[in-house]
């Protein structure tokens, strides 16, 4: 037995198998293992490249939590959250050990789901792929050598890509499962080779474990600047969460997934997992260089065989093509992967409709009506069937991970921004002077959104002039030194301003409609902090 392996061992969990179990392997090991097996390929400058087959993206389709005592009264249940009973889950558990018992190799790695000590928590993972045992131990938070011989799991998650589910038989709508059971404290994930849903997983166990206490989970980045102020950073996939928190200027906390205790922001993770789809070493040089470094993931990500050259705007094999990679692989990040708790939130935006501002001022109300909104669009010609943007709501900016109701975190970052008199932003990294598929119209620049928000977070555009938004109520600044003042006023940046009156109407009323469902869980100064539009 070696220092990296536990005393409590799987057949002290109830798991038998006779398979060769290879406990908590460091980088480099994995990587050979994983290339010797055929699971992937080293590129040139040495990551592991590695594809995940039809499923190149989270199954939020297939995802169950299990209905029991445990959960019926505690679990937000509709559309997200979808019930699977007992009986099923038993069956579909006796399925995964017998697939285990069976097993010539797993890979095992003991972690820790939180970066804070006092409200992480330990997670055991169990993998037939050598490359999904690589991705979790760089995603999650990895102990020292010295504490995995005491490692006891509190929570475990079996992922098994070639398992095949039976509807019937477990309860599922397809041949593809992950089955989350709080009081078995077990996840179970069959029939996908995207390695995202483990990581997406110990999220929302955290985010349903977490609020007990008072603790509120984020889905987001996280930065500090020179003299300790943290600044929180929430937005949906593609606004910007990862490529702004990566800034050279301040240290980086983490990418994607964060707690907000009484004394920190903590990172749930120990890695980041960015999109590499026209990554650029101009605009994003910091994860640009994580693509030439050995210890990287890459995933579905084209490369040519015989150089191991990469193109990374190359979607051929998935418009979502990502890659993990260690957090300090980043320059300048935070050491103990925590900072103070927060000064500044801002809230992403790539408004596809050329209607927002690119930066906008919010009162708590504002913040919290635009945190349970989780606003963003998706750009026509990225999905079959979209021909003109579409407005995209996912309250808490991660609907797919919060297992509670959206008011009981709504609730907790209200309470956290009054008593810490946290100043709120709302950044739109879409579009200026008209929709996404109008002829000529191009993104907001990225220099111009670092320029607006290193004015936010230094304090001084608090000292701009500013005016009221006509739709949206928040306060919009006039004039912001570095920044052209006519892409302030998203108004005035369209040639045709009845045609951004209509479109601003109609957004402002598919944000009233989506809003309805949280209407009797806000009180009144939320519920007045909705858009209007204007006559």
């Amino acid at each position: 037995m070696t220092e990296r392996t536990p005393r409590h061992g799987l057949d002290a969990m109830g798991i038998g198998t006779g398979a060769d179990i290879i406990w908590n392997l460091e980088t480099a090991p994995l990587v050979e293992h994983a290339v010797r097996r055929g699971e992937g390929k080293l590129a040139k400058d040495g990551p592991l490249v590695a594809t995940t087959g039809k499923h190149t993206g989270r199954s939020a389709k297939d995802k169950f939590i299990v209905r029991d005592a445990t959960t019926e009264d505690n679990v937000w249940w509709g559309n997200v959250n979808k019930g699977m009973s007992p009986e099923h889950f038993a069956a579909l558990k006796a399925d995964f050990l017998a697939e285990l018992a069976g097993r010539d190799t797993l890979f095992v790695q003991d972690l820790y789901g939180g970066s804070q000590p006092e409200h992480r928590v330990n997670v055991r993972v169990i993998n037939e792929l050598a490359w999904h045992n690589l991705f979790i131990r760089t995603m999650l938070v990895r102990p020292q050598a010295s504490e995995l011989g005491g490692f006891v799991p509190e929570y475990t998650i079996i992922d098994l890509p070639s398992f095949r589910a039976d509807p019937e038989r477990h309860g599922c709508r397809s041949e593809t499962v992950i089955a989350v059971n709080f009081t078995e404290k077990l996840i179970l994930i069959g029939g996908t080779a995207y390695a995202g849903e483990m990581k997406k997983s110990v999220f929302g166990l955290l985010n349903y474990l977490l609020p007990v206490d008072g603790i509120m989970p984020m889905h987001c980045s996280a930065n500090i600047g020179a003299n300790g102020d943290t600044a929180v950073f929430f937005g949906l996939s593609g606004t910007g969460k990862t490529t702004l928190s990566a800034d050279a200027s301040r240290t980086l906390i983490g990418d994607d997934e964060h707690g907000w205790s009484d004394t920190a922001v903590f990172n749930f993770e120990g890695g980041c997992y960015a999109k590499m789809i026209n990554l650029s070493a101009e605009a994003e040089p910091e994860i640009f260089a994580t693509t030439r470094r050995f210890g990287t993931v890459l995933e579905n990500v084209v490369m040519d065989e015989e150089s191991r050259e990469l193109d990374l705007a190359d979607n051929s094999l998935a418009e979502n093509s990502r890659g993990a990679y260690p957090i300090d692989f980043i320059p300048n990040t935070s050491e103990k992967n925590l900072g103070p708790v927060p000064r500044n939130i801002i809230f992403l935006t790539a408004d596809a409709f050329g209607v927002m501002p690119p930066i906008a001022k919010l009162t708590p109300d504002q913040a919290m009506y635009h945190f349970l909104s989780g606003y963003t669009a998706k750009v026509a010609g990225t999905e079959i069937g979209v021909t003109e943007p579409e407005a995209t709501f996912s309250t808490c900016f991660g609907a797919a991970f919060m297992p509670r109701h959206p008011a009981v975190y709504g609730n907790l970052l209200k309470e956290r921004i009054a008593r810490g008199g946290v100043d709120c932003w709302l950044v739109n990294t879409g579009w200026s002077g008209g929709r996404a598929t109008d002829p000529g119209i191009k993104r907001m620049p990225i220099r111009v959104t670092r320029a607006l928000l290193n004015a936010a977070l230094d304090g001084s555009l608090a000292q701009a002039e500013f005016r009221k938004d006509p739709n949206f109520g928040f306060m919009v600044p006039i004039a912001v030194p570095g920044v052209d003042g006519a892409i302030l006023d998203p108004r005035a940046t369209w040639a045709n301003k009845a045609d951004y009156d209509a479109t601003a109407g109609r957004l402002v009323d598919q944000f009233v409609e989506n809003f309805a469902q949280f209407a009797d869980h806000v009180d009144a100064g939320v519920r007045e902090a909705a858009p209007r539009v204007t006559a």
